[in-house]
């Protein structure tokens, strides 16, 4: 199904500028910046209607995908890669096969999903074994190193030394990776990953990115999706979908091996009159730019800011 930027039915995240900076990339006027890399976690928990997932928000003021729903998680800390972190699960090296990085970069993405988490929501994916996970963190003294983290005030890695604890790596799942179009100003390159909520754990809005955060089935947030209410990046639909056919975290989790991780990028070509934008294997996000002509603006909140 493709999409003309004149209009749009769904809640696909499209700003206004996208098309002279597509017409630049084109031109070879724009160049593109490089990404930087990020994690961003997809946390399950099994209701009676299937699984439902944590998603957040992010204010309009944002200069990013601003009223967009996405899910917690965020760029890597230079200090990720410590190599003094307290690691559990499959080795670093394991997850650089998975990750498709070398063993310092999956140990920052990795160590990036699970601090981003915990900054952002208030679950922490860690425990005093390779076998346990916390439990409530909610204390004031979690809100103080919580904030002493999000401020870098604290490495994770000193966080989980002082606490005695350990990642649990095992605990992800490598979901998907996808890569900021070329033509955008912020770039990320963005594992995805899955997780259950650790039992006697619970979410809060612990971002200062997010207005507001739901758990919702990834069948009702893409339904929410197709209606227009609510807005949403590529990425963030493309792996609601995923998840949809998902009956349980459990099954969610046991999946995450078998998904391809070859990074998903969008392509813009010359076809005609017409610049085609397109994210390869995800046809729905197909749009049709005029190469020459102003297009016209596309608003980025197709519900005029009463998303739901």
């Amino acid at each position: 199904m493709s999409d003309h930027a004149s209009g749009q039915a769904n809640g696909q995240w499209y700003p206004p500028e996208w098309p002279d900076r597509i017409r630049a990339l084109a031109a070879g006027s724009l160049t593109p910046v490089a990404p930087k890399r990020a994690a961003t976690v997809m946390l399950l928990k099994d209701t009676g209607t299937g699984p439902a997932v944590h998603m957040l928000r992010r204010r309009t003021s944002m200069a990013f995908a601003g009223g967009a729903y996405a899910y917690p998680g965020g760029g890597v800390d230079p200090r990720d890669d410590d190599r003094d972190i307290g690691w559990a699960g499959p080795t670093r090296a394991w997850w650089a096969d998975r990750l498709g990085v070398d063993e310092a970069g999956a140990q920052a993405i990795v160590c990036a999903a699970v601090r981003e988490t915990y900054e952002e929501a208030g679950v922490l994916l860690a425990g005093p074994t390779g076998d346990s996970v916390v439990g409530d963190t909610t204390g004031a003294d979690w809100e103080a190193d919580r904030a002493a983290l999000v401020d870098r005030e604290l490495s994770f890695a000193e966080f989980l030394h002082r606490r005695g604890l350990v990642l649990r790596s095992d605990l992800l799942g490598a979901w998907a990776r996808w890569i900021t179009p070329e033509f955008e100003s912020r770039r990320y390159d963005t594992w995805f990953f899955v997780a259950a909520l650790p039992e006697g754990q619970r979410t809060r809005n612990a971002s200062t990115e997010a207005d507001r955060t739901v758990w919702i089935t990834p069948a009702a947030a893409a339904a929410g999706y197709d209606r227009g209410e609510l807005l949403m990046m590529p990425p963030t639909i493309a792996t609601l979908r995923g998840l949809a056919a998902c009956g349980t975290a459990a099954q969610a989790l046991a999946s995450a091996p078998g998904r391809d991780m070859t990074p998903v990028l969008a392509e813009a070509r010359l076809v005609g009159d017409e610049i085609v934008l397109s994210w390869p294997g995800h046809d729905e996000f197909t749009k049709h730019v005029p190469s020459t002509a102003q297009a016209p603006a596309t608003p980025s909140d197709p519900t005029g800011g009463a998303l739901a």
